[in-house]
């Protein structure tokens, strides 16, 4: 089968599970705010996230170096966020885990590594070379 449909279909199943597995334990109505709970919690965090990664991805294009790991990590922010604002306890796991710094850090130099991206601006565009001026066509 197609891993996109089983991800659609698998993901919802096991929201539905857990949701009805923490109902029982603290109640319908905890389980709902317990959701909008972690949902602004984790919103608020991906923001504050976000902006640090665009500090930190301004201070190193000063630097003149290219911001591979924060051009990363602000797309791993990105879809945290998205996690966090579908409602679910194992999408809020998985999005809490894309923000916080220690995993995120792991898991974008683990991708930087195997797609073997540097971090240092080339360009290839310039040419070194001196003019050299010919007397004979300097006195014509």
């Amino acid at each position: 089968m197609n891993a996109l449909l089983l991800i659609i279909i698998g993901i919802p199943i096991i929201e539905i599970l857990i949701m009805i597995k923490v109902g029982q334990q603290v109640g319908a109505i905890n389980t709902v705010l317990l959701i909008f709970l972690t949902a602004i919690i984790g919103i608020y965090y991906a923001r504050t996230e976000g902006l640090n990664t665009i500090k930190s991805g301004l201070v190193n294009l000063y630097k003149n170096k290219f911001p591979v790991y924060e051009m990363v990590s602000g797309a791993s922010i990105a879809i945290a966020a998205v996690l966090l604002i579908i409602p679910g306890f194992a999408t809020d796991l998985v999005g809490f885990l894309l923000l916080l710094p220690l995993s995120r850090s792991f898991l974008v130099k683990a991708w930087i590594k195997k797609n073997n991206i540097k971090n240092e601006m080339k360009n290839d565009n310039i040419l070194d070379g001196e003019i050299i001026e010919d007397k004979e066509e300097k006195e014509k």
